[in-house]
């Protein structure tokens, strides 16, 4: 009884969080998953959405060529990113001072804008290609448009959110294990193996989730400068909602991605629980 003002108080400052979440987030994903089930002219239960999500031979394709970038994207990104933040935990000097001061930039530039750019270097009619042509070649393979260049900008978008936040879990990691790693004879590859990585996998795991769900939820980069086919879920369900108006096709991408991301949420928090068992 005495601490019930306090408990009282507690659930007021929580029921408008509570409410904004209820609103922007569980709501829109109800609605979402019933608008998949519906048909878009009766109103009655179908399947069909879902049917032809996997069934369809230019969705598979989407689906494919979806899964493919996310995946081999958030590889490099967290590979790239890994070699970067421990050349920046275990190297002091300018180069690593001038990394460390440039690495933050591409967080502080608009989607947009950073588009726009990686077209203007790497169309054909950019400055790459104009510094081939004036270096004497006559060919400048199509990066822009294609698989590549969706790439190239997930790599821009990524690299130094996961590169910020990796580098925080090296710094984490006292430099009295790796002296002792290196008197009891350890080399950098098993230093690398038994130390440093076991220390700093929870903070890798969660750079993969949130570049994971970064990558196959993007639009702007796919949508500027992706091929016209296949094409990323993101762009195929502005289509979709935008141009033929199928929301219940549109619902059921939709709720095939959330339960991507689900997926990936899963079993972050799955080896999370695993490893506090432990």
């Amino acid at each position: 009884m005495k601490n019930k003002p306090q408990n009282i108080l507690g659930i007021a400052m929580v029921i408008p969080s509570f409410l904004i979440l209820l609103l922007v987030v569980v709501i829109p994903i109800v609605l979402a998953v019933l608008e998949s089930f519906r048909d878009d002219h009766t109103g009655a239960f179908t399947l069909s959405h879902y049917t032809f999500l996997f069934t369809d031979k230019f969705m598979l394709r989407n689906i494919g060529f979806t899964l493919n970038l996310t995946v081999v994207s958030m590889l490099v990104v967290i590979f790239v990113s890994y070699m970067l933040a421990m050349y920046l935990r275990f190297n002091q000097g300018k180069v690593a001072d001038w990394i460390r001061r440039l690495y933050f930039i591409p967080m502080f530039i608009p989607s947009v804008i950073g588009t726009y750019g990686i077209i203007s270097m790497y169309s054909n009619h950019g400055w790459l290609a104009r510094f081939v042509m004036l270096a004497g070649g006559d060919y400048f393979p199509q990066i822009i448009y294609s698989y590549s260049g969706i790439f190239l900008a997930n790599l821009w978008f990524n690299i130094p959110f996961t590169t910020m936040m990796l580098s925080s879990a090296l710094a984490c990691i006292p430099n009295s294990v790796v002296e002792s790693a290196k008197d009891a004879g350890a080399g950098r590859l098993q230093i690398l193996v038994r130390f440093i990585v076991p220390l700093s996998y929870k903070t890798m795991l969660v750079a993969m989730t949130f570049v994971f769900m970064g990558i196959i939820g993007s639009f702007t980069a796919p949508f500027l400068i992706g091929p016209n086919a296949p094409q990323v879920l993101g762009v195929a369900m502005e289509q979709m909602f935008g141009v033929y108006k199928e929301i219940g096709r549109t619902s059921a991408t939709a709720v095939f991605m959330f339960l991507l991301c689900s997926f990936m949420g899963y079993f972050y928090i799955r080896s999370m629980i695993q490893e506090e068992r432990q």
